[in-house]
Formats: C-alpha cells, sequence, structure tokens
C-alpha cells in the first residue's frame, strides 16, 4: 500500500530570486560601509573623550593635592610657630635647651617624616636639635638664614634642604621649614629650622593613580623648591632625576589653576594639572602620561577595527552566500520532481519511523494479521532491517516472538477506535535498534499508518533526572529530598522492632571562608573530600546525606544510647579537625554536630532533624568544632526569641514605639546645639523594654529596616509639632543601623519624610557607624553621596569601635565625628586616654571635621575636653535621654552648662606629623 500525492506544477523562476542574487553583495558593500564610518567616528569620539578625560582628572588630582599641600604645610605652619612660642617665652635661656627633647617625650616629631628639629641662634650656630650631630653647627652662610636675619617678617620660609642638614647625602629629599625668632625688643634671636622628608608631601597621590609616567610634585613659586615622586614611588629635588620641564613658564604666573600639555624632560608627554596654594607661596602639580591617558582609546580603536574586520568579512560572506543561496533557488525553481520522491524525501529525512500497515482479513472477516507495504529506511532501521527486506512482510515475521500476541492486539484496537497512542519499552533483543518508542496508529482505510518515535534518550534522562533527585551530584551521597523520603519506613521498622536511632546534624564551621577567599571549584574539591571523610568513620548500615550547602545528616541505624551517638560525634569531630589537602594546600575546616535521639526527641523526621539542627546551632554559638545533644530548653530559648519577633512586628504595626532625645552642647559655651533622638519601645504588658533586648534581634530578622523608617517618621513630625509650638528648633541626629544603611533605600525614605513634614535639611542630621562604612564599596559611597544631596549633615557614629582608616574618612567626607564613649571614659584615667583622644581631634580638624564627645559624665572628663578643642559633649553629665515635652523646655533654656572660664590653648600632645 503507497501513499499517493499530486505532482506540483512548477513556474518558471521568479523575478524576486534573480534579483537577490545581485542585492545581497550590493547589501553586504552597504553595511560595510556603515559599519567602517560607525567605527572611525567611534574611535574619534572614544580618542576625544579620553584627552578630555586625562585632562579633567589631572585636573581634579591637582585639586586634591593642593589642598592635602596646604594642609600639610599648615601643620608645619602651626609647628614652627609653636616652636617659635614655646622657645622666646620660655624659660631661661640655659633652660630652654632641653625643650626639644621635651616635646619629643610628650610625643611630637616622632613620625619618620621629621628628619631634623634644630634651634639655630643669633649667630648661626645650632644650639637644640633631635639630631645631635647638628649640635655646634655653623649654618650662618644659609640662604634661609640670611634671609631671617635680614627681614623682621616671621612668616614660615619654605625651600630645599641645603646638604648641610641633610645626613648621609640625603640632602636631595628634604623640604626645609624655618621661621625667624625676636628677642623681646623684636631684635633678631635665630631661627626655628624643621627639615622634613619630602616623600611626606609628595606620596599623596598613590602610583597607581598617577599610572605609568605620571608625576606629582611641589613647587615654589618663588623657584626654592621643587620636589617631585614618580610613578615608581620614588621621591625627588635633585634637578638631574627631575621629570618635569624647567618651572620657568611651566605654569603661567597669573594663573591659579589650569591645565596643559608639556613635553616632559624624559620626551615624553604629559597631562599636567596645577593649583597655585592660597595660604603659601607652592603649586601643587599633578602630570599624568599623556600616552597612558590615551591608551584605552587606542585600545578601543584597536578592537573596534578588528571587530569592524571580522563583521565585514562575516557580512560580504554572507553577501556572497545569499547570492549563491538565490541563484540555487533560480535553479531548484526549474526543476520538477514526483511526488513519491518528494514523499520519500520527507519520511527520510526526519528521526522517525513511518510504516504504512495493510490489514489481512481472514474467511470470517476478522483481521488475522497486516502486512507492511511501505516504510522509510528509520523504520527498517529501528528493526535491524533494510527498507527493501521490511516491505511485504507480514506483522508475524516481524515479531518473530519478540511481542508476542501483544503487538497484534494493540494494531487491531487501533482499527477499532481508529487511533492509539503510547509509549513503549521494546523487547531487550539484539535485533532491534531502539529501547523505548513512542507509537501512533491512526486508521487509513483498510490499514494504519503508523509513526513510531524514539524516546530511548528522554527516558535515558528521565532515569537520570530520577536518580539526581536521589543522589548528590557532587559528593555522591543521598539528596535530603531522598533521605526525608526513606526515614518514615526506618523509623516505623525501628519502632516496631524497639531499636533506638541518632540523627547527626553536621555543619562545617570554616567552609564559607574557604568557599569566599579560594572560589567554588577549592569549596566543591572540599565537599567531596568531607563526605569520603565521613563515609569512612561509619558503617555500612547507617545513613548519610547532604542536606545542604555545607551540612551533612547521618543516621546511626541502629544506635544503642547517647554513648554510642557521642563516640561516633567526637570520632568525626576529630576527623575533620585535620585539614584538607586541596590541590596544593591545606584547608583547615572543622565540624559542629548537633545530636537527637530517637525516639526521646522525636518520633518522626522532621521533628528529629529540627531538633537537631538546634542542637547543632546551640553548640555552635558555644564555640565551634564540637557536639551537643538536643536539650528541650534550647527551643525554649528559639521560642522566645519567636515570640519576641512576633511582638515586634505587632509594635510595628501598633506604634509601640516612641522618641526620647538627649542634648548635644557646646563643649566651651554650654550652648543646646542639637540632640540625639534614641528609640524605646513601651508595651503594653512587658511596659518599656530595653534596647539592648530587641535592636540585636530586629537587626538579624530584617526588621531593622522597617523600624528606622518609622524612627526617622517620628522623629520629622516631632520637629513639625515642635515648630508648630514656636520652639526655637535644633537639629535632631538620627541614628541609622549598618543593615538599615547597606540596604540601600535610607535616602528616600528620609527624603518624603522630610517632604511630608515640611522639614527643612538643616534640622536633620544622619548618624552612621563606623562599622557600617567600612570597605571600598561603591554603593556605600553612592547612598552617603544621596544623603549628602538632601543637604543633611553626616555623622560618624561611635569613632573607633571600627577599622577605618585616615584615608577612608578622606573619601567619605563626614561633617561630624562622634567619638565612643569609650574614649572618653579613659579620660582622667590615663595619660594614654588624653593623647589618644587629642590625636582623634587633631585628626578630625585636619579634615575639616566637627568632634563630639560621646559618654560624658563628670565634671572632670568635660573640663579635659574643653582644653582638648572638643568641639561638642553629650551624655549624663549634660542630660539624660529626656521625653519631647521636657525636650522642648531645655530648647527654651538653650544653654544647660555654665561656660568655660576662659579658653586654653594647648599644643597637640602626642600627635606627629
Amino acid at each position: 500500500m503507497s501513499l499517493h500525492v499530486p505532482r506540483p506544477h512548477f513556474l518558471a523562476p521568479s523575478r524576486t530570486n534573480r534579483y537577490l542574487v545581485l542585492v545581497w553583495p550590493a547589501l553586504a558593500v552597504l553595511l560595510c560601509a556603515a559599519l567602517w564610518s560607525a567605527t572611525v567616528l567611534r574611535a574619534d569620539a572614544e580618542h576625544a573623550r579620553a584627552e578630555a578625560q586625562a585632562r579633567k582628572e589631572a585636573g581634579a588630582y591637582a585639586d586634591a593635592y593642593e589642598q592635602y599641600v596646604t594642609r600639610s604645610v599648615g601643620q608645619m605652619d602651626q609647628v614652627t610657630m609653636q616652636l617659635k612660642f614655646s622657645w622666646e617665652k620660655g624659660r631661661a635661656p640655659g633652660a630652654r635647651l632641653g625643650l626639644l627633647d621635651e616635646l619629643r617625650r610628650d610625643g611630637m616629631f616622632t613620625d619618620d617624616a621629621f628628619r631634623v628639629v634644630a634651634i639655630v641662634d643669633r649667630d648661626g650656630m645650632v644650639r637644640a636639635s633631635t639630631r645631635p650631630a647638628l649640635l655646634g653647627a655653623d649654618l650662618s652662610a644659609g640662604p634661609y638664614f640670611v634671609q631671617h636675619r635680614n627681614h623682621i617678617s616671621t612668616a614660615l620660609r619654605i625651600g630645599a634642604a641645603p646638604p648641610q642638614i641633610a645626613h648621609e647625602g640625603e640632602g636631595g629629599e628634604l623640604v626645609l621649614f624655618t621661621r625667624r625668632l625676636d628677642t623681646r625688643d623684636d631684635e633678631f634671636d635665630g631661627i626655628v629650622l624643621m627639615a622634613v622628608d619630602a616623600r611626606y608631601f609628595t606620596s599623596f597621590v598613590s602610583p597607581a593613580t598617577l599610572g605609568a609616567g605620571g608625576v606629582a610634585a611641589l613647587a615654589g613659586r618663588e623657584g626654592r623648591l621643587h620636589a617631585e615622586q614618580h610613578s615608581d614611588g620614588a621621591a625627588f629635588l635633585d634637578s638631574r632625576t627631575r621629570l618635569l620641564p624647567a618651572q620657568d613658564g611651566l605654569w603661567p604666573a597669573a594663573a591659579g589653576r589650569g591645565v596643559r600639555l608639556v613635553q616632559g624632560r624624559d620626551g615624553r608627554a604629559r597631562v599636567l594639572g596645577w593649583r597655585q596654594s592660597g595660604a603659601y607661596p607652592l603649586v601643587a602639580l599633578v602630570a599624568l602620561a599623556h600616552d597612558a591617558a590615551l591608551a584605552p582609546a587606542a585600545a578601543a580603536w584597536v578592537d573596534s577595527r578588528d571587530r569592524a574586520i571580522a563583521i565585514s568579512a562575516c557580512l560580504l560572506l554572507l553577501g556572497a552566500a545569499g547570492s549563491l543561496l538565490a541563484r540555487r533557488a533560480v535553479l531548484r525553481e526549474r526543476e520538477q520532481e514526483q511526488v513519491q520522491r518528494a514523499y520519500r524525501t520527507a519520511t527520510e529525512s526526519g528521526n522517525d519511523g513511518f510504516y504504512m500497515a495493510a490489514a489481512v482479513r481472514g474467511r470470517d472477516g476478522e483481521i488475522a494479521d497486516f502486512r507492511i507495504v511501505d516504510c522509510n529506511e528509520r523504520g527498517a532501521f529501528f528493526y535491524g532491517m533494510t527498507r527493501a527486506d521490511l516491505v511485504g512482510s507480514s506483522l508475524a515475521q516481524v515479531d518473530s516472538a519478540l511481542f508476542g500476541e501483544a503487538l497484534l492486539d494493540t494494531y487491531r484496537k487501533a482499527m477499532e477506535s481508529g487511533f492509539h497512542e503510547d509509549d513503549r519499552r521494546m523487547p531487550l533483543d539484539n535485533r532491534l535498534n531502539i529501547s523505548w518508542g513512542r507509537r501512533r496508529l491512526v486508521r487509513v482505510g483498510n490499514g494504519l499508518a503508523v509513526t513510531l518515535q524514539d524516546i530511548s534518550e528522554r527516558k535515558a534522562h528521565e532515569h537520570q533526572m530520577e536518580r539526581l533527585a536521589r543522589e548528590d551530584t557532587l559528593t555522591g551521597l543521598a539528596t535530603r529530598h531522598a533521605f526525608l523520603a526513606a526515614m518514615p519506613a526506618i523509623l516505623a521498622q525501628a519502632r516496631s522492632n524497639e531499636d533506638g536511632l541518632a540523627l547527626l546534624f553536621i555543619d562545617l564551621d570554616e567552609f564559607k571562608h574557604v568557599n569566599d577567599s579560594h572560589g567554588h571549584a577549592t569549596g566543591d574539591q572540599l565537599l567531596k573530600s568531607a563526605a569520603q571523610r565521613l563515609l569512612s568513620l561509619l558503617r555500612p548500615t547507617d545513613g548519610v546525606a547532604r542536606f545542604g550547602g555545607d551540612e551533612f545528616l547521618v543516621l546511626l541505624h541502629p544506635c544503642e544510647g547517647e554513648r554510642q551517638a557521642a563516640s561516633v560525634a567526637a570520632r568525626i569531630v576529630e576527623a575533620f579537625g585535620v585539614p584538607f589537602l586541596i590541590g596544593d594546600e591545606l584547608h583547615a575546616v572543622g565540624a559542629s554536630i548537633g545530636i537527637s535521639m530517637f525516639p526521646r526527641d522525636g518520633d518522626d523526621a522532621e521533628t528529629l532533624v529540627r531538633h537537631s539542627d538546634i542542637a547543632m546551632y546551640a553548640g555552635k554559638n558555644e564555640g565551634k568544632g564540637q557536639y551537643r545533644f538536643f536539650d528541650p530548653a534550647l527551643s525554649n530559648t528559639l521560642n522566645s526569641r519567636a515570640r519576641l519577633k512576633q511582638r515586634l512586628l505587632e509594635a510595628i504595626e501598633h506604634g509601640q514605639f516612641m522618641l526620647v532625645y538627649q542634648p548635644r552642647v557646646d563643649a566651651h559655651s554650654g550652648e543646646l546645639l542639637s540632640m540625639e533622638a534614641l528609640l524605646r519601645w513601651r508595651h503594653p504588658e512587658l511596659g518599656l523594654v530595653a534596647p539592648g533586648d530587641f535592636i540585636p534581634l530586629a537587626e538579624s530578622t530584617g526588621l531593622i529596616r522597617r523600624i528606622g523608617e518609622i524612627v526617622i517618621d517620628l522623629a520629622c513630625a516631632q520637629l513639625a509639632a515642635w515648630r508648630e509650638a514656636g520652639a526655637a528648633l535644633v537639629p535632631v541626629s538620627i541614628n541609622v543601623s549598618p543593615r538599615q544603611f547597606l540596604g540601600g533605600g535610607v535616602q528616600r525614605h528620609l527624603g518624603g519624610a522630610m517632604a511630608r513634614h515640611r522639614v527643612p535639611a538643616s534640622l536633620i542630621e544622619v548618624e552612621i557607624t563606623e562599622s557600617a562604612m567600612m570597605g571600598d564599596h561603591e554603593d556605600i559611597l553612592a547612598e552617603l553621596a544621596a544623603l549628602r544631596a538632601l543637604g543633611v549633615k553626616l555623622h560618624v557614629d561611635d569613632f573607633g569601635t571600627g577599622y577605618s582608616s585616615l584615608s577612608q574618612l578622606q573619601r567619605l567626607k563626614m561633617d561630624v565625628l562622634k567619638v565612643d564613649r569609650a574614649f572618653t571614659t579613659e579620660l582622667g584615667n590615663s595619660k594614654e586616654g588624653r593623647v589618644f583622644f587629642q590625636a582623634i581631634v587633631s585628626m578630625a580638624h585636619a579634615l575639616g571635621m566637627a568632634v563630639v564627645a560621646e559618654g560624658v559624665e563628670t565634671a572632670e572628663q568635660l573640663d579635659i575636653l574643653r582644653e582638648l578643642d572638643c568641639n561638642e559633649v553629650q551624655g549624663y553629665y549634660i542630660a539624660r535621654p529626656v521625653p519631647p515635652a521636657e525636650m522642648l523646655e531645655m530648647m527654651q533654656r538653650r544653654f544647660l552648662l555654665a561656660p568655660a572660664a576662659a579658653p586654653v590653648a594647648l599644643a597637640p600632645a602626642g600627635v606627629s606629623f
């Protein structure tokens, strides 16, 4: 029985295909032209952008460097002025010779940058010096000495140190600061001399920032100084080693700032940015290598060019291929094929087997057999035959005891119903080339059209998926799902046999550190090794599963009691205390184990797993690398936390939170300057809940973000209420938790609350803990910039409890530094406490930040803070946190402390530059 389809009549080749023979190449050429035009334009734009970016960066670095130089020289100015004051107003002339040693013992001049600090008398003889070898030296011939002797000005003079002052030939690396000393009659009495390492001023811009060939330089407008630092980190004053050209004409004298392209002495072009200091006759210069600045643009051009070449080649090939295909289409349209040949091509090109089976009936009219009247080669292949051999065969001959009567019965049912479809596993026989097939039988006249699709691979994949569901692909252990699915039968058997079981919940203690620091590949190898080590410690009857991540479950079956379970757990802890060798490195990870016993700690899998998990975390909290049995009290602790969390949710919903306010006053005048909003929770049943009891839970559960939003709303609403009452308002500082800050969205919510309550930005200050701003993360800088854009002030809260660096504080540009109460408590208790606090104040003031001392509780602490020039104070000595009504009275009273008796000016103690 054959299929016959009417033969189609083809028309002459279409005109469209003839046109396409030419259109494809023309289109490819046009696209190539457009591509190269865009590539060249983009390269020109990249070059211009790189040029502009280099000029912008040179100017920005010069701005920052000028500010750093001005601050640093200002510090030298203050130090020399302090030395001048102490020398001129000091004790008897003989006693003054020990002034430098006394100041050095107090902590000054301890920085390695201070190479020489000396006092030179009116005759040019060195009378006192931090370098003993310089004592008695005659410096009267030095131009700096001559200038101070001949000019009554006490201004600071800056220049390069001569070889006489430098030590062992290091004069080319020192910057010299001198100041005139006067007698009581304003007569010349000598000079103060200080020589500082040039790298102290030139190392502000890191070599990585300068890039290859970059230069940071400090020059005097009067030509006495020119110090450079190169990209390799070396700093020079010697003109023979300079890279920048001569100072004359290097920058316009009338212009305080600018950017220009200069030719270095090494023949290399550089983009030079310069900024003149407004306070000192100095110019800060930063030069970036011009070729390095343009390197990205050049690399982008090479990439774009190569990409354009590759794309052009592809386009041309596509054009040629399109033209060729169009030509072939023209030729194909001229051909005429027989319908049978078209049918054969269609069937043979598929992966399915096609058969036409005609029913063979007996004399009684019943179907006795089927005969294959047509098939494709794929269909014949399934039965291990060729098409010529299969066509004409009867179903009984093809079957030949493979299927028995089942195959004939299926065909008969398809003839009766008109349609049949099923998935069938084929018999295991060498004659068959198919293991699973999907059959589709459709009645056509007195026969069946049969389609047989090979689904062997799909069935194998399904079987693989089922295996993967039961077995962890990484470790080869049972999966969590398979382990828990098998547990009910095991527990039922143990219950009927009255056997005991022990479930061990194992967590690898330091796995996350290894995974994060060495990569997931190392972590995977570690998990494999851990699984193998775990299996080696257990019996064949014990069950092991990877519960997830770095957690494993072990079922000891049977288990005779706690002693046996403890023995196995101790063995596992000891074994996992041995480092794992992964590649060429040893990785130390321990194991923490929680144990639940069946049936004592639970009679179902879920309860046993939960209780062993609780025991494991309880043991981990007490110290890693140990095992612990489940104790019902542990569950009570978790339940208590759950109840407290639920009450926190209710407090958020029912508005049980309130704010109290603690004033912050000027340390010297006692005037109220600001206040800090502090959160309190008044529960209807528990009363006033201490913040320490619920803030850590709120942090760990993420509720702190919603609570933080409530604090912002309450503070803004209270400011609006005070404003309506006619109070003379002072700013309110709002604490933002680390999780709330790092989660983002603080700026959006704060801005919305300020807009709703019409609160100006001048009345809002945001306190962020030091630990929340650790790291070099761009999202932290972006969040701070967003808050700063609102116009609010930013405070660093609890300073000293984290590990922030000076560079971080400079980059973050905070307004106020709140020193942690731990430092305030040490004031009056030790000399070191005072020195540390003075260092913090000096650092903050140098960065343009105000300083607030937290936790001021005694008058002695307040007096010391006033002496140290601390800006503001806060603590119980001033006032405890009070409700809004009492805070309103304080705002009306305004001055909460008696002012200081008289301003006291002290030299910074223990601060080195």
